[in-house]
Parts: structure tokens; sequence; C-alpha cells
């Protein structure tokens, strides 16, 4: 297993530079003056302290040293600083990663614990009138972007009861039940259509698994239904539901950029979108380059899993 860990990281490094190429090379297209930015407005932007603030940050110099300079400096833990906050790039994401990444697993255990039952009880049920009533439930939350679910918790609740989540946000480990009622919407929101995904998935896979001689030859040794469900079915249904919530979990630790700003939540998504507005390159590619990175790594952990649950997958 660790030759295999040790190929797919390898594999993974022509992916980054890449990306990186992409990065850095969007935000130099990017119109603005990087002068403005810095000091803040054009007020006091004389050539002569423009030169100094170009100067001190590299951009005098050619872009693809440019380029290799920031690389060599990236592989070495250092992303630049903030043009705008004027703190390191990595000190300013540290204080927003937590809350995307709690967002995230929220988001996804619900999405799973809501999941599985629908997929596997319409699976047992199949072509019969629970099968039809869930399956036109998946169909509607797919339906629905989260945005859109977002903005509905967010407004009904406001509009007929005159409930909305408390401000400002509050850390998990300050205040763990304030925490989750601020996190809960959002999660909600999240989680509705990736769970009628898995639902929909889950459901296929189990009934493709339950037609197998294996499980025919389980009920027939006179195995209880739950254990020939729980033990031979769908452990065997979950390789293409895991690959689904490896793929998904990725997209919506970097796909978190609407609720975040939505729900006034401090994570990595707002902070997306206020150095993208206040054209703060260096903080845009350090995100971008923390979400590629993030999702290579979910992709190897997910293909690793396979052998949890599959007997036949062995890593060489």
């Amino acid at each position: 297993m660790g030759q295999y860990i040790v190929r797919r990281l390898l594999l993974a490094i022509p992916v980054l530079v890449v990306v990186s190429i992409l990065i850095f090379g969007g935000t130099r297209v990017v119109p603005g003056d990087i002068c403005f930015i810095v000091l803040g407005s054009a007020e006091g932007a004389t050539r002569e302290r423009c030169d100094d603030i170009e100067h001190e940050l590299g951009l005098d110099r050619p872009v693809v040293q440019q380029y290799f300079t920031w690389a060599a400096n990236a592989l070495q833990g250092d992303l630049g600083r903030s043009m705008v906050q004027r703190r390191p790039v990595l000190e300013v994401m540290g204080d927003r990663i937590p809350t995307t990444v709690e967002l995230t697993l929220l988001a996804s255990v619900l999405a799973v614990v809501v999941a599985l039952p629908i997929g596997v009880y319409s699976a047992l049920k199949q072509d019969k009138l629970p099968d039809v009533v869930l399956r036109v439930v998946t169909i509607g939350w797919l339906s629905m972007p989260s945005f859109w679910v977002g903005t509905m918790l967010v407004t009904l609740p406001a509009v007929w009861w005159g409930y909305a989540t408390p401000v400002p946000y509050v850390q998990f480990w300050v205040d763990p039940l304030k925490n989750l009622e601020q996190m809960y919407l959002p999660a909600i929101s999240l989680a509705l259509a990736l769970s009628a995904t898995l639902a929909r998935l889950t459901r296929s896979s189990m009934l493709e698994v339950l037609r197998q001689d294996y499980v025919r030859t389980a009920r027939a040794k006179g195995l209880q239904e739950r254990v020939v469900l729980s033990k031979h079915a769908l452990k065997n249904a979950m390789l293409p539901v895991i690959t689904l919530v490896g793929i998904q979990l990725g997209f919506l630790l970097s796909g978190t950029v609407v609720l975040e700003f939505l729900f006034a939540l401090p994570g990595l998504g707002t902070l997306l979108i206020e150095s993208v507005i206040t054209k703060d390159f260096a903080q845009v590619q350090g995100l971008v380059l923390f979400f590629a990175i993030m999702i290579l790594l979910i992709n190897i952990a997910v293909d690793l899993s396979y052998a949890l649950f599959d007997p036949r997958v062995r890593y060489t």
C-alpha cells in the first residue's frame, strides 16, 4: 500500500503543476492596478510609490521568474502575503479553514445518513408505492439548487416565525450549541441535493447486488434478511457510493462559496469572494491551490478505502 500511495502522490505532481500555472496566469490577466489595491485608493499613488510596491511584491520581474519564485516558496509552505490584510496567506486561510471543513463534514454526514436508508429501502420495495414516492422526492431534491434552498431557509423562517440564525459566527469549541445553530441550515442546504444523488445511486447499486448469486446463496442458507443486507449486499454496494461521496466531498469543500456568503459564515468561500472582489491575487492563488490539493488527497483516500469494503482490492 505504501508504494501505491507514493505512486499516486507522484502522479498528482503534474496535476498540481498545471493547476498552479493556470492559477498564476489567470490572476495576472485580471484587470486592475495592483498599486491602487495595495494603497487602498488612487490617492498618493505616485509613479515612484507604485514602482516601490511593484518591486516589493516582485512584480517588476519577468512573469516566468515570478512564477518559479512563487512555486519555490509554495513548496516550502510560503504562499506569499495577502495584499489587502498584509498577513501571510496561510495564516489568513488558517482562520477560515475550520468553518469550511465543519460545514463540509456536517453536510456530508447528513447526506449519507439520509441517503443510505432511502436507497436501501427503495431497492427493497422496487416499483412499489414507497419506491415510487421516494424516487419522486429525490428527483425533487435534485431539482433544487443549494443556493435556492439556502435562500428559502433564510427567508421563510424569518417571514413566518421571525426566526433568524444567530450572528456573529461562533467557533464550535467556544459554544458548540450556538455554533450548530448557525451551521445546521447551510448544512441542510448543501446536503439536500447530495443526499438525493446518493440515494438514487444506492438504490441502483443495491438492486444490482441483490440479484447476484452470492446473495441468493446467503438467503438459501437461512441467514436473516438483516444479515444478508448488512454483511453481503450493502457492503458490496458501497463502492460506487463511496466514489461519489469522495467526489462530492471535494466539490463541497470548494463549493461552499455562495452558502457561506448567504449565511455570513467566515469560511474559505467568503474569503475567496472577498479576495476576488479586492483583486488580492496572492490570496486567490493560495485558496485555489489549497482546494486542488484537498481534492487530490480526498480522491487518494477514497481509492484506499475500497479495500475496506471489497477484499478483492489489493494495493501492491
